[in-house]
């Protein structure tokens, strides 16, 4: 009802991960870099982590958009909470696989079939399980069995594993080292910081349609004390400050109208800050320390 009113085409601020509404902080680039790099480059399995909130789906479908159509297929498993037989007939049914029996072997000799073809055109396959945390121990384990189809020169499907800072502890745990040594790439995302999301605010308000300086100064400090940087809380302020500002006819939001926003929708920021010192920060638990870290464990078993 407000886009209208400020000029706009779509909603900037939707919790939805439309990967048009990616905006590329640094963290972003680099997780985003190391996903399309880790895809394209067949590297197995790729892990990404980062706090409940921080954009993690909507890099996932972004880095997946980025390729050219037709050439990479994907099957993105939203809710890993199933059943080993209905996970892997999941899986199939979104590579557009009809299963032709509901066996376990008989699945996955349909998929090996599957992706053998799709290698022989050169073609990229990539399975991609959000809110890993919650898969059980038998699940990742089936999920590491299936780095097993592959050829002598490559991997026959690629593998990422997505969810909250709880799946790196998972992934520590001694009966998953195997599965631990076999991730080639690291990923994370981050809550950003208070001087990049004035212009998270405004390159999202520019994919919608507008370039006018909506939301005023002072405004984007106080979203960002109550956000914690945290993207998905960003966007729920900034949707409900857009609503009231339109029912009170302001073009522009001012600090006061955020501290009216936050008190409405009764936010706690101590209920979602993000612990810096729990995982590291970007710069102490690189892709490169975790490699090194593999290979003290002694690198791959099969």
């Amino acid at each position: 009802m407000y886009k209208s009113f400020f000029h706009l085409d779509s909603t900037p601020f939707a919790d939805s991960p439309d990967p048009r509404f990616l905006v590329r902080t640094p963290h972003a680039r680099e997780a985003l870099a190391t996903l399309e790099y880790g895809i394209s480059a067949h590297k197995g399995f790729i892990v990404l982590t980062g706090e409940v909130g921080t954009g993690k789906t909507t890099l996932l479908r972004s880095a997946l958009a980025s390729f050219e159509p037709g050439r990479v297929f994907s099957s993105f498993v939203f809710n890993p909470r199933l059943e080993v037989l209905d996970f892997f007939e999941f899986i199939l049914a979104d590579f557009g696989i009809v299963p032709q029996s509901r066996t376990k072997s008989g699945m996955l000799i349909q998929l090996n079939r599957w992706l053998i073809e799709r290698f022989r055109h050169n073609e990229t396959s990539v399975i991609v399980i959000d809110e890993a945390q919650n898969l059980t121990w038998e699940q990742l384990e089936e999920v590491r069995l299936l780095t097993n189809l592959e050829t002598p020169t490559r991997k026959l499907v690629q593998i990422v594993l997505s969810g909250q800072p709880e799946l790196e502890e998972k992934l520590t745990a001694p009966d998953l080292r195997q599965l631990r040594q076999r991730i080639s790439l690291w990923a994370r995302t981050y809550a950003i910081a208070a001087d990049e999301t004035s212009e998270y605010i405004r390159q999202r308000l520019l994919v919608a349609g507008s370039s006018d300086p909506i939301f005023l100064p002072d405004a984007v400090a106080a979203i960002h004390r109550a956000s914690c940087g945290i993207p998905r809380i960003i966007n729920l302020i900034c949707e409900q400050a857009l609503i009231l500002a339109y029912v009170e006819q302001l073009h522009q939001v001012p600090a006061a109208l955020i501290h009216a926003v936050v008190r409405d929708l009764d936010l706690d920021p101590q209920s979602f800050t993000v612990s810096s010192s729990r995982f590291g920060t970007p710069t102490d638990r690189t892709p490169a320390s975790l490699d090194r870290r593999r290979r003290e464990e002694g690198g791959d078993e099969r």
